[in-house]
């Protein structure tokens, strides 16, 4: 995959989350600084997958926090696809459920088109996030060496946000999560 030149565009659908969600209020910290009062933008890249819902289980439990934002994005080959739209919203809307009733965070849902890693960058960059969180696919080592992966592309083109790589359950709960650094993150 070539790096997403800033100037391609790319075709994206907003998934209308469920109403049941209620509204999130501020919380009222006061001895804590603005940025944890406002909340942070993070984005977990999801997909059907078991590694993906793990790495969605492990940012509410390990990363995300009240006030906080989850974008949730979805990679599709076809927006215009209504069947794979569907499918796509049905997911988006029960992990944003989960997402509020494990952590208390309001979520944001995107389908976007296009290669995963490429879209992925590309929605980092728009929304700034603290983070991108994402699973591993779960291949060996030479066949994810010879394909290439989702999580290695973003790994070495994200540039706006650290990017978490959440091994799959198989690896152990006992995996080292890995982090990429950014060029204003400090050593």
């Amino acid at each position: 995959m070539d790096p997403l030149m800033e100037d391609e565009e790319y075709s994206f659908r907003e998934v209308v989350l469920p109403s049941l969600i209620p509204v999130v209020q501020e919380p009222e910290l006061e001895r804590e600084n603005g940025e944890r009062r406002r909340g942070r933008d993070v984005i977990v890249a999801v997909d059907h997958g078991p590694n993906s819902k793990h790495a969605f289980d492990w940012a509410l439990a390990h990363f995300c926090r009240l006030a906080d934002t989850l974008h949730l994005v979805h990679a599709v080959s076809s927006v215009k696809n209504d069947v794979v739209y569907e499918m796509s919203q049905a997911l988006m809307e029960k992990l944003a459920v989960e997402a509020f009733q494990v952590a208390m965070v309001k979520s944001v849902a995107r389908v976007v088109e296009g290669e995963a890693g490429k879209v992925i960058c590309k929605e980092a960059e728009l929304v700034k996030p603290a983070a991108v969180i994402m699973g591993t696919r779960g291949r060996s080592l030479v066949r994810s060496v010879l394909q290439g992966s989702v999580s290695e592309y973003c790994f070495h083109n994200c540039k706006s946000a650290p990017v978490i790589i959440v091994p799959g359950k198989e690896a152990g709960e006992e995996s080292i999560v890995t982090w990429t650094k950014t060029e204003d993150s400090k050593p």
